[in-house]
């Protein structure tokens, strides 16, 4: 699964950039966006006891209209006695549904690489859900709750709230 993670992520980015050249009148312009998360995340092994810690993720995407976007996530930092978050990386399709013109609800799915400390990178099939308040033209808050790894031996969870400045 690890050797899916980097060329799916260039696949993206290379569509992005192919998309956003594509112009007509009737097209939706793509819309580019970036943000910043505190991180709270959660390592569950099958047997006893959770590590858990904050740390923090960085999003970048790009809304194709006001129901898809691709985003990929990069987070690092936070460490629970053994257990330090090197890092995590991904990319994700991103459904999202109106519900008023400020706010929105998404589903994410897609695929993310993580590290931690002392241990081999994993990578695994990731899905998510959340919710956006824009608070201004180019502004929003945003929160959203990842499942970025379900191994046969643990589960590694993630909360996050932040902000997003959309181009």
């Amino acid at each position: 699964m690890k050797t899916f993670v980097m060329p799916a992520a260039a696949a993206a980015f290379l569509l992005i950039g192919a998309t956003a050249q594509a112009q007509g009148p009737m097209m939706y312009q793509p819309s580019p966006y970036i943000g910043g998360d505190a991180l709270f995340w959660e390592l569950d092994p099958d047997g006893p006891g959770n590590f858990d810690s904050t740390g923090l993720r960085l999003r970048a995407g790009v809304a194709f209209n006001d129901y898809f976007a691709l985003e990929g996530h990069l987070g690092t930092g936070g460490s629970d006695g053994p257990v330090d978050l090197d890092y995590l990386a991904g990319g994700y399709a991103k459904g999202m549904l109106p519900i008023t013109p400020q706010f929105k609800i998404f589903g994410l799915l897609g695929a993310t690489e993580v590290e931690f400390d002392g241990a081999d990178s994993e990578s695994d099939i990731s899905y998510g859900a959340g919710a956006s308040y824009a608070i201004g033209p180019n502004v929003s808050l945003d929160a959203d709750w990842m499942r970025y790894l379900e191994e046969s031996n643990y589960d590694f969870d993630a909360v996050s709230l932040g902000a997003t400045f959309h181009f």
